[in-house]
């Protein structure tokens, strides 16, 4: 062969060896036909932030093909078909010459961090898999990819996108999977998605999406999963999604959707459910007992309806994990006997019960030991239960959460909680238990929540409680216990809560106890402690609050203290200066009264000045002498004149009163109040009730602006007001209560009996006044919806304090706007307890119990029972206290001249709620949101949402029915969440 051939085959050799692996000086558009994708996929690398160097093999001295995440197709050889790189730590925006790689089936980019506008998906003609889940993405979601007609799957899921779901979402014929939860989505579910009639999962859950379930997506026979829990859904549950057979999970929790009953044959039409969610609705009648049925569930959770009737037996559901039936109206009766806990006994995968706050009563079964070994939360507090507790309770040993609370049950817990070793939350608070705190309680080391509060335990507080040292909130209050705290208990260091109040407690708060670091509530009030304030309180830099009041205290306030933001000191022996920095700057955030030896401080506290020391002794003797002499002979001179007068003074003083409100309280003089209100002029009248006239005043003596309520006692039961008032504020002291500075009961310049009651001022005036501006009406006079929902959470506090944590309940029975006062700080104040009752055992009373007072409160605030000659309740306050909230939302009256034709302030919201508020908030309020939402200071879905949650508080205060009304604790409560979320949304 010549040299000639030679060279030829070897350049022929050397063209097909190029051609066949590439090179750098090649044009790759002649090696490669898919040249495009290449291209394509580095610009998508050139523009995304790579920390962990996840692409650092696209390069050109590696195939495309073999890039980390790029799959080409063995059919169109060398175009790419797939691109997965799920988890990644990428960022940055996604480069919209992904769009070029035309033969791409699948993209996932999910769980990274890029952001930005979604890519233009409309080239993806033959997409068939899109998950962008788990990122930042924002903005909407644009009809582009309705151009990927082959798409199955559709994953958009925890990201930032807002706006509606497109329409056109159902001309995707192909679809068997949208995931588009975790997002902002806001408008309604569009029906159209009922034309993708091959749909298997619908998961929009956790979104702002309002209106109500299209009716049509009960057309989609494969459904297997419907999600759409957490959004504001309302209405109607459409009846054809109950005949979705194929359904394995129906998740339509936390909306406000509405159902008179469920479906009874909900068993049969659902065969294959696994979960079932429809926790937190608006629905309604017996919970189906074909639900028991259905083999395969594992979660329920119909919590937060309006269910009612007995709970089906569940014994058939071996598979059953998770039962969550709380917050319903579901009742036990006697012949039942805890059947469904027997049935339970036979769910040995069941991992959590919860049959909290439902009307469940009689004694709990020896069988709950045969619950499953697995059972994690068993909560059964808020019922109507009573009886030992079983000691087959402890043989649940993997218990985590026990609630037994706000029940009936008596005994002693020796003998079972000790065997819990693995709990972490334990709450018996409000029951009767009885005899010592177990020292068994030192097995539980793994316990952090800890609520005995409410009951008749006895005897010392267990040092072994130092032991718990993951324990992060104790609640010991309202018990009988006594001794000594021990100085255990401060080796709890991550102890945040400390609630010892209500007891009989004695001896010193221990020093140590400023090793508790964490610590931001301490209540040790209402006891017998002696000794000083650790002046280490001071080293506790996260307390928020202390509370000492009522104790034998003494000594000086440390000033290590001015760094609490609440203090409560009053009903002490303290002596000397109150400091004046910190919190003691601040008169609303401390109380100090009866405390007689203290002196000083900021003006507010209306202290005494400290006296000064003077080194003139001898002068002073000396003028002693000079003054004390005549003194004493003018001393004699009136008891001369005394002893003359003393059967007229004697029979003045039948109407004296024994120091109604105790010996504590400044003494007032009839003069005092003549002079303090310029003679009870009319330019310091404030207004008039049932039984007298208040006035504005200013102590003189004691540098006070004061309110003097004078009771005109011509009016029959003006004497008894007086009494109950004096007796009702006798014994309770609340930061929301009108604080009452002494009383007068003595005669006048005629000799005729005279009573008043000197409160302090409150500048702000009152709750109704506010309301109903006789002014110019101008908005920036108005309350603002904040301020109305501050005041709301006042008041509950007020009520629920009187209900459930005074000396003895007290019922108000007679709350309305008028009654409410308001401080500089707009912080509300309940007052007006001339009618109050005083209940002095919380034990059941005879329903012949009637109040000898009539009418029981003011026309349009009274409940409907008190009209019929019912017993007065605490029920009764709740009703109240749910129309006064009706009309600070709606500006009206319940008096207002529109409701008449059996039209109601009740009904009048109820109509109309939850779909349409907006025809009944007040006009003023309405506005404000308005304007709010246009300054972006708060989302408008978030006022409405507000708004709607508090009439719905509103409206289970004002059942007609007593037994159907929240009760005030749990209203309290309610409403303090609603102004937490209201206030953390605001921009």
């Amino acid at each position: 062969m010549s040299d000639q051939s030679v060279k030829l085959n070897m350049l022929i050799l050397l063209a097909f060896l190029l051609l066949s692996y590439g090179a750098d000086n090649v044009c790759c558009s002649t090696v490669h036909p898919n040249i495009t994708d290449i291209r394509s996929l580095l610009r998508f690398k050139k523009s995304t932030n790579d920390p962990t160097d996840a692409l650092r093999n696209w390069n050109r001295s590696i195939h495309y093909c073999k890039w980390n995440g790029v799959k080409c197709s063995k059919l169109n050889l060398g175009r790419v078909f797939a691109l997965d790189l799920p988890g990644q730590s990428l960022s940055g925006q996604v480069n919209p010459s992904l769009g070029n790689i035309t033969f791409l089936k699948r993209l996932n980019l999910s769980s990274n961090g890029f952001s930005g506008q979604l890519p233009p998906l409309n080239q993806f003609h033959k997409l068939i898999s899109l998950d962008l889940s788990s990122n930042s993405f924002q903005g909407i979601i644009t009809d582009s990819f309705t151009n990927c007609s082959n798409l199955k799957g559709l994953d958009l899921s925890r990201n930032m996108l807002q706006g509606p779901i497109p329409a056109k979402i159902g001309s995707l014929y192909n679809l068997t999977q949208i995931d588009l939860s975790k997002n902002k989505l806001t408008g309604v579910i569009p029906p159209t998605i009922s034309n993708a009639t091959k749909l298997q999962k619908l998961i929009l859950q956790q979104n702002e999406l309002g209106g109500s379930i299209p009716h049509e997506l009960g057309q989609l026979s494969s459904m297997t999963v419907f999600a759409v829990s957490s959004n504001r859904l309302s209405g109607q549950i459409p009846p054809s999604i109950f005949n979705l057979t194929s359904l394995q999970a129906l998740g339509l929790d936390a909306n406000t959707l509405q159902m008179a009953a469920l479906p009874l044959d909900i068993g049969d039409t659902l065969p294959n459910l696994v979960l079932f969610t429809l926790g937190q609705n608006m629905l309604e009648g017996p919970i189906p007992a074909s639900l028991g049925n259905i083999s395969g569930l594992q979660v329920i959770d119909l919590s937060s309806n309006s269910f009612t009737g007995e709970i089906p037996i569940f014994g058939k559901l071996l598979n059953l994990v998770y039962l969550n039936l709380g917050e319903n109206k579901l009742e036990s009766s006697d012949n039942q006997r805890w059947e469904s806990l027997y049935g339970l006994t036979n769910c040995s995968l069941l991992q959590v019960l919860r049959f909290k706050n439902n009307q469940l009563k009689g004694v709990i079964p020896n069988s709950v030991g045969k619950l499953s070994p697995q059972l994690e939360l068993l909560l059964l507090g808020g019922n109507n239960l009573s009886g030992i507790i079983p000691l087959s309770l402890g043989s649940l040993g993997d218990l985590i959460d026990l609630d037994l609370s706000t029940n009936s049950f008596n005994g002693t817990i020796e003998g079972w909680v000790g065997s819990l070793k693995k709990l972490q939350s334990l709450n018996l608070q409000g029951n009767n238990f009885v005899g010592a705190i177990p020292p068994s309680f030192g097995n539980l080391n793994r316990l952090s929540l800890l609520y005995l509060a409410r009951n008749e335990f006895e005897g010392p507080i267990p040092p072994i409680f130092g032991k718990l040292t993951r324990l992060s909130a104790m609640d010991l209050s309202y018990n009988n216990l006594q001794g000594d705290i021990p100085a255990e208990i401060s080796g709890l260091t991550q102890l945040r809560t400390l609630n010892l109040s209500s007891n009989r407690l004695t001896g010193e708060i221990p020093d140590d106890l400023s090793q508790c670091q964490g610590l931001v509530t301490i209540q040790m009030d209402h006891n017998n402690l002696t000794g000083n304030i650790p002046a280490t309180f001071g080293d506790l830099t996260s307390l928020n609050m202390l509370s000492l009041s009522y104790n034998d205290l003494s000594g000086a306030i440390p000033v290590s203290l001015q760094l609490v933001s609440k203090l409560d000191l009053s009903h002490n022996h303290l002596q000397g200066a109150i400091p004046t920095k910190g919190v003691f700057s601040n008169a609303s955030a401390v109380s100090l009264d009866g405390n007689s030896e203290l002196c000083g401080g900021v003006p507010e506290l209306h202290m005494p000045p400290c006296p000064v020391v003077s080194h003139r002794g001898t002068k002073i003797r000396y003028y002693l002498i000079r003054v004390l002499i005549p003194l004493f002979g003018f001393m004699s001179l009136l008891l001369l004149v005394y002893f003359l007068v003393l059967e007229r003074k004697m029979r003045r003083t039948r109407y004296e009163s024994q120091a109604p409100l105790g010996e504590h309280l400044p003494k007032v003089s009839y003069s005092d109040l003549v002079e303090a209100t310029k003679n009870f002029s009319e330019s310091n009248l404030l207004g008039k009730g049932s039984y007298g006239t208040v006035y504005r005043g200013k102590l003189v003596q004691h540098k006070l602006e004061v309110a003097v309520k004078v009771f005109n006692l011509e009016m029959q039961g003006a004497e008894r007001s007086f009494m109950s008032e004096c007796e009702a504020l006798r014994t309770v002291q609340h930061r929301n209560l009108v604080s009452i500075i002494t009383a007068c009961s003595t005669v006048d310049s005629d000799g005729s009996a005279f009573r008043a009651l000197i409160y302090e001022f409150m500048p702000k005036g009152n709750l109704d006044t506010l309301l109903h501006h006789k002014g110019d009406g101008k908005a920036d006079k108005h309350l603002t919806l904040t301020q109305r929902i501050g005041i709301a959470v006042n008041i509950a506090d007020a009520l629920d304090y009187l209900h459930n944590d005074s000396e003895n309940p007290i019922i108000h029975c007679d709350l309305k706007p008028s009654n409410i006062l308001l401080d500089d700080d707009m912080v509300a104040h309940l007052g007006d307890f001339g009618i109050a009752r005083i209940f002095l055992d919380s034990g059941p009373r005879p329903a012949s119990s009637t109040s000898s007072i009539g009418v029981r409160g003011t026309i349009g605030y009274i409940p409907p029972e008190y009209g019929g000659g019912g017993r007065i309740s605490t029920s009764g306050d709740v009703y109240s206290f749910g129309i006064v909230l009706l009309e600070m939302l709606t500006g009206k009256r319940p008096t207002d001249p529109m409701f008449t034709d059996g039209l109601d302030i009740v009904n009048f919201v109820g109509s109309e709620f939850p779909h349409q508020i907006h025809e009944v908030i007040d006009i003023y309020l309405k506005g404000e949101c308005e304007d709010s939402a246009e300054a972006r200071r708060v989302s408008e879905d978030s006022v409405h949402q507000c708004l709607v949650s508090l009439l719905q508080v509103a409206v289970s205060c004002t059942h007609s029915i007593p037994s159907e009304r929240a009760n005030m604790r749990d209203t309290a409560s309610k409403i303090q969440a609603i102004q937490a979320s209201y206030l953390g949304r605001q921009r």
